[in-house]
């Protein structure tokens, strides 16, 4: 995924895991982060969950651009929340992921 993140030209996104993040310096906390990616951008606006992929898109431009201001339609926007959401809560059953994707259970504090 990171690789996929490099633009041809221009500024590149940085790929950072949340626990490695300083989210209080983000404007955001372990909670948000934990449910859904966030996307922040050098000015400081966060956007999270199927925004943040579409912003992500956006960014990487080309025909992903093109994909990421259709997913900011409105109805589109909605399908796109509801299909992040339910990716997002099956991560680790989905092909590649680990026991490392799964979110701690409710209640415990991720590593």
């Amino acid at each position: 995924m990171a690789g996929r993140l490099r633009r041809p030209s221009g500024p590149n996104a940085h790929l950072i895991a949340w626990q490695f993040a300083d989210l209080a310096a983000l404007g955001t906390d372990s909670a948000r982060a934990q449910h859904e990616v966030l996307w922040v951008t050098p000015g400081g606006e966060i956007a999270g969950g199927a925004e943040a992929f579409a912003r992500w898109l956006k960014f990487r431009g080309g025909a992903y651009g093109v994909l990421g201001t259709v997913m900011r339609l409105p109805g589109v926007r909605t399908l796109a929340a509801g299909v992040y959401r339910l990716v997002a809560d099956n991560r680790q059953r989905l092909p590649g992921g680990t026991p490392a994707c799964a979110l701690p259970p409710p209640g415990e504090r991720a590593p």
